[in-house]
C-alpha cells in the first residue's frame, strides 16, 4: 500500500503551493490515510474525502478539482482491492484479523472475525445494531 499513497503524492505534488513543509504535510497525510484505510477500513467512513479535506489547504482553489479526482480515483481503486482480497485470517499487512468489539473488561476481543462485518460470532448483535440509522427528531422552537 506504499505504492497507493506515493502514487497519489506523485500526481498531486506538482501542484503543492509552498515549500518543503507543505510537501510533507500532504505526504504525511497520503500515507496516513491510506494506512488508516488498510487497517481499519470498518470505521473509515469516507477516505477520499477525509484526504481530500486534510491536502485541500496545501493547493491553490484552481487545482481543487484535479486533486480530488485523483484523491478519489485512487482512493476507490484501493478500497476494491481490498473488498477482492482473499478472506485468510489476515489483513492486507499480513496482520492476524480481530474482532472489532470490545470485551467487558474492555480489552479488545481476541476471536477471528467474519468476512462480512468485522465481527465475530459472538459480537454479530453489534453489527445488526449499525445497520439502523437514527433519524433526529427536531426539537420544538421556543416562542
Amino acid at each position: 500500500m506504499y505504492q497507493v499513497s506515493r502514487a497519489i503524492y506523485r500526481e498531486i505534488s506538482r501542484d503543492i503551493v509552498g515549500g518543503r513543509e507543505e510537501h510533507e504535510a500532504v505526504l504525511r497525510a497520503c500515507e496516513a490515510t491510506i494506512e488508516r484505510l488498510v487497517a481499519d477500513q470498518h470505521y473509515f467512513a469516507r477516505p477520499a474525502r477525509a484526504l481530500f479535506r486534510d491536502v485541500r489547504p496545501h493547493f491553490d482553489i484552481g487545482d481543487w478539482p484535479r486533486v480530488w479526482h485523483v484523491v478519489h480515483g485512487y482512493v476507490s481503486a484501493t478500497q476494491e482491492v481490498l473488498e477482492r482480497l482473499p478472506r485468510t485470517g489476515l489483513d492486507a499487512n499480513g496482520d492476524p484479523l480481530q474482532c472489532r468489539a470490545t470485551t467487558r473488561r474492555g480489552t479488545p476481543c481476541q476471536r477471528v472475525p467474519l468476512h462480512v462485518n468485522g465481527y465475530c460470532p459472538s459480537h454479530q448483535h453489534l453489527a445488526e445494531t449499525e445497520e439502523v440509522e437514527v433519524i433526529a427528531v427536531p426539537a420544538p422552537i421556543a416562542a
